[in-house]
């Protein structure tokens, strides 16, 4: 009798192999092949059976179901995020860094829906008097519609989502949840694809509303199979420095609403709190001097201003440094190069560092007129004007291109005090506006002595 082949498993992106390899040939990953048990004796590689013909329905005659009304979590900015609130019967996957607040967050949600709802915690991390010291902290102790449990069996949450006994359920986190038929070790791609389908029948069956914790890779991307991803009806991402500065919240898909919603907050001793007025936060502290310039940045429909430091020193030795915290390497150094070529700043022996104040991570291609004239400044030792705030996107031919939702970054700019702004001439309109044509025009404008 021949013996049962044993396979390995990609943990990234669940390719199989017949044997072990440092590196998955599908996906690209390093040392994510692990052995999964061989299959049964017996049992067919391919599946056959005889399905019935399915009775299909003209759209027009499909009645729609109706849905209880969603759950507020009790944080407006949150419920924004959302579409409105969690939906009975959707999953949203809730991911982020350790130690960020994800735990903090979600009990400060599960203390707040439980006060009109039968809600559950379960924690495969923590047991639950570990669970209950930080709801102390957060002020959520004695709350009766609010339920804790420590376990990691799968098939033991989906019956209990499946009893409808509650309303909200989270689950903190997939990666140590398992069941019993896998033999593999909990956080493999197949028992978080199979823990996670029978939570998610469960909760559709039932109208429950789950929230589940999910783990990140040290690149920040979402750990585990991307199925994972793909049936939940909400993905959630937790952005920011999990030592300090603001933290942001954004949907990265969303069955029920937009994902370009964000919410801002802030850890404190009482748990997160909403920022209400993140741009004055951020500006409070900042120092006029050359090398620092204010952008007008958006962070999904949310104008947020934002103070760009740039430094620049003479390389003592070998090549010139250039590094930068909260905005890509890669492109500070195609901005560089722009700056070179078409002003008349030598940049080729200096070490340039650029800085987004508060934690923040610029992904907004209008923040390249505030990088080029904060490294500008610092080069030539001259201050930006009093009162500006600077948007805009530059090309390689030096030109400031436009940028989406300049009303509202002049807007926010206007309700701070600035004076006015270095736009692009599409948005020129406001007389609130000193449009640049190209970098040399701005710079020679607006740098003072």
């Amino acid at each position: 009798m021949a013996k049962a082949k044993s396979r390995f498993v990609c943990q990234q992106c669940g390719a199989s192999f017949p044997k072990w390899a440092g590196r998955c040939d599908n996906c690209g990953a390093w040392n994510s092949l692990l052995e999964a048990a061989p299959e049964a004796e017996g049992k067919s590689a391919v599946a056959r059976s005889a399905g019935a013909v399915l009775k299909a329905e003209k759209i027009s005659a499909i009645k729609l179901d109706t849905v209880a009304s969603r759950l507020s979590t009790g944080i407006n900015d949150l419920d924004m995020v959302l579409g409105g609130g969690l939906v009975p019967g959707g999953v949203a996957l809730v991911a982020g860094q350790p130690g960020i607040g994800k735990s903090t967050l979600l009990l400060q949600v599960a203390a707040a829906i439980a006060r009109q709802n039968n809600v559950l915690y379960i924690s495969g991390e923590e047991s639950a008097g570990q669970v209950k010291l930080r709801a102390e902290r957060l002020g959520a102790k004695d709350n009766e519609s609010l339920s804790l449990v420590s376990t990691t069996n799968a098939d033991d949450v989906a019956a209990t989502i499946a009893g409808g006994q509650f309303q909200l359920v989270i689950v903190d986190s997939m990666q140590t949840m398992a069941m019993n038929d896998i033999a593999s070790a909990p956080g493999t791609v197949s028992q978080i694809t199979n823990s996670a389908n029978i939570i998610i029948r469960a909760a559709k069956s039932t109208n429950t509303a789950v929230l589940l914790v999910g783990h990140v890779t040290k690149e920040g991307s979402i750990a585990g199979p991307k199925v994972l991803e793909h049936i939940v009806d909400v993905v959630i991402n937790f952005e920011g420095d999990r030592y300090g500065g603001f933290k942001l919240v954004r949907a990265i898909k969303n069955r029920y609403g937009s994902t370009s919603e964000v919410a801002i907050f802030d850890m404190t001793e009482g748990g997160l709190e909403i920022v209400e007025n993140p741009s004055a936060a951020l500006l409070a502290e900042r120092h006029d001097a050359d090398g620092s310039v204010v952008l007008a940045t958006m962070e999904g429909n949310r104008p947020l201003l934002v103070e760009i430091q740039a430094l620049v020193n003479p390389t003592n030795f070998g090549y010139a440094k250039r590094a930068a915290s909260g905005f890509d390497s890669n492109r500070l150094t195609l901005l560089i190069a722009v700056l070179e070529r078409r002003t008349k700043l030598n940049l080729s022996d200096k070490d340039i560092f650029v800085n987004v104040v508060g934690g923040l991570k610029l992904a907004d291609r209008a923040a390249d007129l505030a990088v080029c004239m904060a490294i500008a400044s610092a080069a030539a030792e001259r201050k930006l004007r009093d009162g500006a705030v600077v948007f805009g996107e530059v090309g390689l031919g030096g030109e400031i291109r436009s940028a989406m939702s300049s009303d509202k970054r002049i807007a926010e700019a206007k309700k701070l005090g600035f004076t006015y702004a270095i736009a692009p001439k599409s948005a020129a309109k406001d007389k609130f506006v000193v449009p640049a044509v190209d970098l040399r025009d701005a710079l020679n404008q607006h740098l003072t002595k």
